[in-house]
């Protein structure tokens, strides 16, 4: 047991508190820069400092927003007024986590797959983001569907890696988020998603068992059981909410505080109507379903403030809607009508 238990339960705990999520703004240099390409801005220090800045300080971000989930150079930066990131979000309620996987590398030997990196020297990172703020981190673990895999050895490889760095985040008095996530880019059908996000979850617990993560201050954040983007047939809403459910009914300890989506590549929109749906036909569940959503609470955002200091209320109104209707989508009380009054 941490010697940390106590903050680490209240932690976790306030993580998955009711009608609350966590936003994502933890994009890699090579990830956001993709996103600044897209709004024809460059992506220099400044100009993510300021993007990021209006992301943490949204005034009344903190009704719908439990925790963020910053990147190395944001977990160093401050906001306009010189404040520095982390304590903007604690003096506001909402907790800052930490982005500490290096990248999902080519696996050797299995070609097509993929493993995170990062654990070497993790310890020490750990302690440093600890003192700079930090309460939770987030690692991210990649699985990839195809002809073939993904093979029980890359399933393995990455739960034990999820595993590894869970125990070091509890040693340190940080909530890991293990993120275990099933690729929806390929020609699947859901039901191929589900044997797959299936396998990885009974992999990743097992091993988080033998590593002695203590389950009930470890946050999960997962796909949805979809249909890859390039599936004929795709699931409609009523499924992909009764086989996710399923899935992790059959997979996820009790224990566990909270559960959290990534959007994975959905759209805004449906990525809150697909959480509706689970919260609005599901009241009884071991653990609260939330989201950890990036691009899906992001994008519309982005392209408003389209890198201009005069459009920043402009996208933080458009943020706050998103961020609202998630938060509804967690209590089951989303509709689509709310997308017409933004």
């Amino acid at each position: 047991m941490s010697k940390f238990a106590a903050q680490l339960e209240e932690t976790a705990k306030a993580m998955v508190a009711k009608g609350k999520g966590i936003l994502a703004i933890d994009e890699s240099s090579p990830t956001i820069k993709k996103r600044f390409d897209s709004i024809k801005i460059e992506s220099t220090e400044a100009n993510r400092r300021a993007y990021r800045d209006l992301l943490i300080t949204a005034r009344g971000g903190n009704q719908y927003i439990s925790g963020m989930i910053l990147f190395d150079e944001t977990i160093r930066q401050s906001t306009s007024s010189g404040v520095p990131f982390p304590k903007a979000l604690i003096d506001q309620g909402i907790m800052p986590g930490i982005k500490v996987d290096a990248g999902a590398k080519d696996m050797a030997g299995h070609p097509g797959e993929k493993i995170s990196e990062g654990l070497d020297g993790l310890r020490e990172r750990l302690a440093e983001y600890r003192q700079l703020g930090a309460r939770f981190a987030k690692w991210r673990a990649v699985i990839t569907i195809g002809a073939g895999i993904p093979s029980a050895a890359c399933i393995e490889a990455n739960a034990h890696a999820l595993a590894r760095y869970a125990a070091l985040c509890q040693e340190a008095g940080i909530v890991p988020m293990v993120e275990p996530e099933t690729l929806m880019d390929a020609d699947n059908t859901a039901a191929t998603c589900y044997d797959v996000t299936e396998r990885t979850l009974h992999e990743l617990f097992n091993q988080l068992y033998r590593q002695n993560v203590a389950m009930e201050h470890t946050i999960l954040k997962v796909n949805m059981v979809v249909s890859g983007k390039k599936c004929p047939t795709q699931a409609g809403v009523k499924e992909v909410a009764d086989q996710t459910v399923r899935c992790l009914l059959n997979t996820v300890p009790a224990s566990i505080p909270g559960i959290v989506f990534l959007s994975g590549g959905q759209s805004s929109a449906l990525a809150t109507e697909h959480l509706n749906a689970m919260n609005a036909a599901y009241k009884h569940l071991p653990w609260p379903l939330s989201f950890s959503y990036g691009r899906a609470l992001q994008e519309d955002a982005l392209k408003t403030w389209a890198g201009k200091s005069e459009n920043v209320e402009a996208a933080t109104r458009v943020l706050l809607h998103r961020e609202k209707c998630n938060s509804l989508a967690c209590l089951g009380k989303y509709s689509a009508d709310m997308e017409k009054a933004a």
